[in-house]
This record gives structure tokens, sequence and C-alpha cells, in this order.
């Protein structure tokens, strides 16, 4: 699957495409959104991550790395 860009009109990401922004495997998205590090919601069955939610996820990760 292709996942689209992160873009303005896009408000919600499957976990899938979530992996391909983010450049992450499945276990360490399902990892960060237990830790509470990457916010989702569920729509039935299905977890979504919000575009904030990639966007703010990237912001900490600039964060922690600034810091170190």
């Amino acid at each position: 699957m292709i996942a689209t860009p992160l873009s303005a009109d896009r408000r919600l990401y499957r976990v899938s495409e979530a992996m391909y922004l983010l450049s992450m495997s499945r276990s360490v998205i399902y990892e960060q959104i237990r830790s509470g590090r990457l916010r989702s919601v569920t729509q039935g069955r299905t977890r979504l991550i919000p575009a904030s939610a990639i966007t703010d996820y990237v912001a900490l990760l600039e964060q922690e790395a600034r810091a170190s």
C-alpha cells in the first residue's frame, strides 16, 4: 500500500500510513501509542492517527534530539 503524504486536507491516517510517514515498524508505532507519545483514536475497530498527532510526535523527537 502506498501512503499519501501528510497534507492539510487529510486529518486521519491508518496505522499503515503512519508507519510510512514516520518510517517506523508497526510494533514501534503501537509501542509509542501505548506509551502516550503518539496519540490515536479509534473508529469502530480501526485505530487512526490524527495528522496533528504525527506533527506533534515529530516535534517531540526533534526536541529530544536537541536536548541530548
